[in-house]
C-alpha cells in the first residue's frame, strides 16, 4: 500500500472536518490545522489478522488396551 501524500489541501480538508465535527468554533483555525497535520502524519493502525481455527484433537484411542470380542453362546 503506497503511503499517501500530504499536501496543504488533504491538511485542509482534514482540518475542515475536525472544525465542522467540533461545531464550528472561531478562533481555533490554527490548533485544526496542527491536529489535522498530527492525524496525517501517523500511521494507521495495522489489521490484526485473526487466527485460523485450531482443529480440534482426535480422540485418542490407548493401544494397550485389548479389543474385545463378544462370546458365542
Amino acid at each position: 500500500m503506497a503511503k499517501q501524500e500530504i499536501t496543504p489541501e488533504n491538511i485542509r480538508e482534514a482540518a475542515y472536518l475536525m472544525w465542522l465535527d467540533e461545531g464550528c468554533p472561531e478562533g481555533r483555525d490554527q490548533e485544526h490545522w496542527l491536529k489535522a497535520v498530527d492525524a496525517l502524519n501517523t500511521p494507521a493502525p495495522k489489521a490484526k489478522r485473526k487466527a485460523a481455527p485450531k482443529k480440534a484433537a482426535k480422540k485418542a484411542t490407548p493401544k494397550s488396551a485389548p479389543k474385545t470380542r463378544a462370546k458365542k453362546a
